[in-house]
């Protein structure tokens, strides 16, 4: 079964770190806001619950969540979580963008 979306064993390592500094659930929400030099920008942060049209995809015990919206723009994509020498980041590697900007955190359809 194909998922919409998915969530890498890097990124689920790392929200699994955060959540439990902070104590709470492991779960990433995903956001697509409008916006960035790219006209849309992803916004990750914490999921607080979920709401009945999200769509959820778990791994290694970590959710990742996503609202209906959001999903349309990021159907397919898988959200990592990368180290290098300019930082650490969450990146989605998005089959849907047309366009991105350098620092990955926006893009255009």
């Amino acid at each position: 079964m194909d998922q919409a979306i998915s969530l890498s064993p890097s990124a689920a390592s790392r929200v699994a770190k955060i959540a439990q500094n902070q104590g709470c659930d492991p779960a990433l929400r995903l956001a697509v806001e409008g916006g960035g030099c790219s006209g849309f920008q992803y916004k990750f942060d914490l999921a607080k619950g979920v709401e009945d049209d999200d769509t959820v995809v778990e791994t290694d015990g970590v959710k990742l969540v996503v609202d209906a919206i959001s999903l349309d723009l990021v159907r397919g994509s898988i959200v990592d979580y990368v180290e290098s020498l300019g930082g650490a980041s969450f990146r989605v590697e998005n089959p849907n963008a047309a366009a991105g900007c350098g620092c990955g955190s926006s893009f255009a359809i």
